[in-house]
């Protein structure tokens, strides 16, 4: 018998009042996978991993991944730490015509059905489909796609997906059918590229257009069952970051959007760029029926802060021995950033003092881009071998990294630097875990 997909469970609890939810871990560095690996072990739940279209396509996207070599890199990561198999889920996010968008729509949307096959080939069962973006050749009115423009081709893009589901099925009888997440969010993913100012909250005759559009879609494609399978609507409930600002959730602002999930009996929502809420926010967020919470930047901002206090730990140990090779790992970043401006160029503002802090501190954390550049990745590893082979004094931990002190101190953190980023991270997933189970 086919088991059921961890999100209809979820589904099905949220509709029976609980409120229940779950993470969704947007990230490809090693370090934040592992940590969310470990915590999902400590805490016996389940994990959901997710790549985007740019991330992770069949050309290879910005990591030089393809879906079934970030597939194979996670399970790797989930056996390093004897995480069950059973209990990861992989997701693709954003999976549409994206990355092809300035070319013509049918050469886009045929790339776009080629990804979708990959990563459900690959095994990923949770599918965001995104067709919101205007192509090469259309025609749009006020600068927006047509919504029904936009339900087809998810519709498209899903039964390709149906299609690459039955094929699997053929080598992996035990295959869960994969679910569906539909619509999508403003701005765009990876946070705001300039600070602004009312943060409009997705209207409800939006989400309920989105819904209807998409079902009779499905439905002229004969894809009843896959609609079934669809589990969560992407909305905006009026959360985002920014380099240095934060829009927090507001329930009162948010209330028409979420008193109208209750005439969606078989969804809920998900959330994107829910970075840096707070805890309450987050558990206000679960029970308003934003069940799916993605988090990203705010993993690689908290693995940056750990590696960059290891780093003044290490000078405070190692700066005045002549015989010592630093990690210089501050400054080998910077100079990363600085020789390819690409990642961070178009979302840094004001003088260049400014932007010298932004490009180490923002909340955006577009340093996250950087750490497989050969010479930041050495730094990392020398920066770890230093710390490995010179014992850390608790006071300096206490100094730099104040919270895993506490913590250490509980017997619950090694004096380890690998252990240390790690639990750094855990902080941000602790606070997540406090809403998705309350």
């Amino acid at each position: 018998m086919t088991r059921e997909h961890i999100m209809r469970q979820i589904v099905k609890q949220q509709k029976a009042g609980v409120p229940k939810g779950i993470c969704s871990i947007c990230s490809a560095n090693s370090y934040v996978l592992e940590a969310a690996l470990e915590h999902g072990l400590e805490t016996g739940g389940h994990v959901l991993i997710e790549a985007t279209c740019n991330q992770v396509n069949q050309f290879g996207g910005y990591t030089g991944m393809k879906p079934a070599d970030f597939q194979r890199s996670v399970l790797g990561l989930a056996d390093k730490v004897g995480f069950p198999r059973e209990r990861m889920v992989l997701g693709g996010d954003h999976l549409g015509p994206n990355p092809w968008k300035n070319e013509p729509a049918e050469a886009a949307m045929e790339k776009s059905a080629e990804l979708i096959r990959q990563y459900v080939m690959a095994g990923f069962t949770k599918l965001h489909i995104d067709c919101s973006m205007a192509l090469g050749d259309d025609v749009c009115k006020d600068g927006a796609l047509d919504p029904a423009v936009i339900a087809e081709r998810t519709a498209e893009l899903c039964q390709v997906a149906e299609e690459a589901y039955k094929e699997l099925l053929c080598s992996n009888p035990d295959a869960v059918p994969p679910v569906y997440v539909i619509g999508t969010e403003v701005p765009v993913p990876g946070g705001m590229q300039e600070e602004e100012d009312g943060l409009q909250v997705t209207r409800p005759e939006d989400l309920k257009e989105t819904v209807r559009l998409s079902r009779e879609a499905f439905l002229r494609r004969n894809l009843h069952e896959a609609w079934e399978r669809v589990v969560a609507v992407v909305v905006q409930p009026g959360v985002e970051f920014g380099s240095s600002t934060i829009c927090e959730y507001d329930r009162e602002k948010a209330k028409g959007l979420t008193a109208a999930l209750a005439e969606l009996p078989s969804l809920v929502f998900e959330g994107h760029s829910t970075d840096y809420q707070t805890q309450e926010a987050l558990k206000g967020l679960v029970e308003d029926g934003v069940a799916i919470l993605k988090v990203g930047p705010a993993l690689t901002f908290a693995l940056r802060e750990g590696l960059l206090a290891l780093s003044l730990i290490e000078k405070e140990l190692l700066g005045s021995d002549c015989g010592a090779k630093l990690s210089n790992l501050m400054e080998k970043l910077d100079a990363a950033m600085l020789s390819n401006p690409a990642h961070w160029r178009n979302y840094y503002r004001g003088s260049e003092a400014d932007i010298a802090l932004a490009r180490k501190y923002s909340f955006s954390d577009r340093c996250r881009y950087y750490w497989a550049v050969p010479e930041v990745k050495e730094a990392v590893e020398i920066l770890m071998a230093n710390l490995s082979t010179t014992p850390i004094p608790i006071t300096l931990i206490s100094q730099y990294l104040p919270v895993q002190y506490k913590r250490i101190r509980a017997g619950l953190v090694k004096i380890e630097p690998e252990a240390l980023v790690k639990d750094k991270i855990k902080e941000i997933l602790e606070d997540y875990e406090s809403a998705i189970n309350p």
